[in-house]
């Protein structure tokens, strides 16, 4: 039986040591319901690692006897409208032989290979965004790191590479920042010109292929309809772009903060930039941007450290209190850009199995060159309110608690 929990044990206060809590208080704790259904969390890190690899969690509700799927009520929350309730059955909604189709239609836009190739153009994009930075910081004035650097970035990549192009970008921030911060009048609009913009995209490209993401997808619906229908190739775009910025310039922002109020470990990488690769998966530990996974359904009674998930019920995977996990980790409260990660990455930030994050990959090296890029060329950069080397860091400075702006100054 799980354990009932405060709602406000998760709204308030700094979000690592509110879901610590959680997982120091039981393995297993009920949640507020997100469809009309109990949910419960999964709070620590072997049994969250166990939710995100064990077949008997499903992501579809629809194959689980009992199963009361919360997209409904998360997309209700958010303002999604009903004649686009189809948004909700992407890749991280489907399983087994079903998911498999979808992901390796699109798989081949994020290879290792592909995503190095990428490179060059990621490196251009951020060095042209810090020249802007520049401008703009000249004379010791405050600058928005997130305006100006952590959002425009990944939204300039992913768009690039799924090929929306560079006017109509605009709509797409728009529709990230009312999917983190819902406002359920404004978003039927929103939602409606991205879907809208993704056909016209799709009519394009079909009129006139291109070297990007969308023109594959056709090329592979028109190919073989039975593959992949208009409405998956719709979902699928709309899935790769919002999660493909949204998440990045959450890290990007969230990690130049806790790198600021940690000179030491700024110190470090500026002395060996050869950290930066690891370093990074020390920032997607502490500063991930996901805090949760969608909920997964049990097709049976499962046992979850001493706890029996009961058949039909919803369960969240709780990615943030298991990368702070102690049974998992020393001193897990603590950014150690030295941090040995062991074999893989050593966090949960990009979940696990079979539905690891897709651009993984992508994301690692956009914030790695991103961060290395900023903290080189700004060697001054601190923090616009002066508490850059606070004697102890607040650590709400780390996990999920998402940043409107980061004002800094760069010299």
């Amino acid at each position: 039986m799980s354990t009932t929990t405060d709602p406000e044990s998760t709204t308030t206060g700094c979000p690592v040591a509110r879901f610590g809590r959680l997982r120091e208080q039981a393995p297993v704790v009920d949640m507020p319901g997100l469809g009309g259904g109990p949910t419960s969390m999964v709070t620590r890190h072997d049994d969250v690692r166990a939710v995100l690899t064990d077949p008997r969690f499903r992501c579809d509700a629809e194959t689980v006897d009992g199963a009361q799927n919360a997209m409904a009520g998360i997309f209700e929350l958010i303002g999604i409208p009903a004649d686009l309730d189809f948004l909700g059955r992407g890749l991280l909604t489907r399983d087994g032989a079903d998911h498999a189709r979808l992901r390796k239609l699109v798989s081949r836009a994020f290879t290792v290979r592909r995503v190095n190739e990428l490179r060059p153009r990621v490196e251009a994009i951020t060095e042209g965004l810090l020249d802007d930075v520049a401008a703009a910081g000249a004379g010791g004035a405050t600058v928005d790191l997130v305006a100006t650097f952590a959002y425009p970035l990944p939204i300039a990549v992913i768009c690039e590479l799924v090929g929306v192009p560079e006017d109509r970008r605009a709509a797409w921030g728009s529709l990230g920042r009312l999917m983190v911060a819902p406002d359920p009048e404004r978003m039927p609009a929103a939602a409606r010109t991205v879907v809208a913009q993704i056909s016209e995209l799709i009519e394009q490209r079909r009129a006139a292929p291109a070297d990007d993401l969308v023109s594959g997808l056709i090329q592979v619906h028109d190919d073989d309809g039975d593959r992949l229908t208009e409405r998956e190739m719709i979902t699928m775009v709309f899935d790769i772009v919002t999660a493909g910025f949204e998440t990045t310039a959450h890290i990007l922002s969230k990690a130049t903060q806790a790198l600021l109020t940690r000179p030491e470990q700024v110190a470090a990488l500026r002395s060996d930039p050869g950290l930066w690769p690891q370093a990074v998966h020390e920032l997607v530990r502490t500063c991930g941007p996901v805090p949760t996974s969608l909920p997964r359904y049990a097709v049976s009674d499962v046992e979850l450290g001493g706890v029996t998930v009961a058949g039909g019920s919803a369960v969240m995977a709780g990615l943030l209190p298991a990368n702070f996990d102690p049974r998992t980790y020393d001193d897990p409260d603590e950014l150690d850009v030295r941090r040995d990660t062991g074999r893989g990455e050593g966090h949960l930030g990009f979940g696990q199995g079979a539905h690891y994050c897709l651009g993984a990959a992508l994301a690692r090296q956009e914030t790695e060159v991103a961060l290395r890029a900023l903290f080189t060329r700004f060697e001054d950069l601190s923090l616009a309110d002066g508490d850059a080397e606070p004697s102890s860091p607040e650590p709400s400075t780390l996990g999920f608690e998402r940043l409107t702006e980061l004002p800094v100054r760069v010299s």
